[in-house]
């Protein structure tokens, strides 16, 4: 390996000083290699971008019609001063990337966020030989354990016939980008009619421009009427809480799809009557798992359970630092599953 670390943590994030370029840096640089589309991972002034082909419109759209946006398919290189560097999928949402690093035969992986499970809105995760991984440890806990999405969206399913025997819409809040986008890949759109927030119709629309299938759905401003409302399923952003804009105001019931639907306070603290543990993050075996298969010695853990995490995976013999950014909140504590 070189002498020096391929890449060092500065004051606009994550930085290659031999490549010269930043990883999903938090302030505008001259070079930004973006792992994905999300607010914490891409803002808006760099003079130059590099992402996915699949996510380019996504982001183009977040960071503005004269953004500067270069695309590489997965598994295509670019030279950047010396150190070659290709993106690999990261199976988080669409255009989601693992940055691949190469300079005198030392390898290093930034995997920005990523799930291991199939989506059918993304490419699936794809694990990368190298010396030194950075993984995120949003939950990396063992109570996280998702259940396959399978059995989610059948409870979803289920949760939504029976709001319908009662005469109640169901509203189904979901993040705009991304998990809206995984739900309307997977809901069967024969029970009821879906509508959606225009922020997620905004998005849904550089999905279908990217080529991904979604289930129809239309804003609740076309022609909604009391029928539909009676059946329906709507879907908003956590931004856009209750009923705001909706021209039929009638009964419903309310849900949450995240990953922190698995704590047992999460119902109280969204404020809805029920919860879909269905996560775009790894839980923690895949965390584990996704790590093992790298082969790397060092582990670089960032952007959730932390010290957990860096603890752990020094006990399975992995040289693990952590890695704090001005982003990184502390997460929720958790019980031990014994204990719950």
């Amino acid at each position: 390996m070189s002498r020096e670390p391929l890449f060092k943590m500065s004051e606009a994030g994550l930085f290659c000083p031999r490549g010269a370029f930043y990883v999903d840096p938090w302030a505008p640089v001259s070079t930004a290699v973006i792992t994905h589309a999300h607010a914490d991972h891409a803002v808006k002034g760099s003079r130059r971008y590099i992402t996915a082909e699949p996510g380019k419109w996504v982001l183009w759209s977040r960071m503005g019609q004269h953004a500067r946006i270069e695309s590489l398919k997965y598994g295509e290189s670019v030279d950047l001063n010396g150190v070659h560097v290709s993106l690999h999928p990261a199976g988080h949402i669409l255009g989601s990337a693992q940055v691949r690093a190469e300079y005198k035969c030392e390898v290093w992986v930034i995997s920005g966020d990523y799930k291991v499970a199939p989506d059918a809105t993304c490419a699936t995760f794809e694990p990368i030989r190298c010396d030194t991984f950075v993984t995120e440890s949003t939950f990396a806990q063992p109570i996280f354990q998702w259940q396959p999405q399978e059995v989610i969206f059948s409870e979803i399913h289920d949760w939504w016939q029976a709001n319908q025997a009662d005469g109640q819409a169901s509203f189904l809040f979901a993040y705009a980008l991304g998990k809206a986008q995984r739900l309307l890949a997977g809901l069967d759109s024969s029970i009821g009619p879906i509508f959606v927030h225009r922020d997620i119709d905004t998005v849904n629309s550089h999905y279908r421009q990217s080529g991904v299938t979604l289930s129809a759905a239309r804003v609740p401003n076309a022609g909604m009427t009391t029928a539909e409302w009676n059946r329906s399923l709507i879907l908003q952003p956590p931004s856009a809480r209750w009923k705001q804009g909706f021209p039929h105001l009638g009964h419903y019931k309310n849900a949450f799809v995240s990953g922190w639907m698995t704590l047992p306070d999460s119902l109280h603290e969204r404020r809805v009557h029920s919860g879909f543990a269905l996560s775009d993050h790894a839980d923690h075996r895949e965390l584990l798992g996704a790590i093992a298969a790298t082969g790397a010695e060092r582990v670089f853990v960032t952007h959730g359970y932390i010290d957990e995490f860096v603890a752990e995976l020094r006990t399975l013999g992995y040289d693990a630092v952590a890695q704090r950014t001005p982003r990184c909140r502390r997460p929720p504590k958790v019980q031990s599953p014994a204990s719950l």
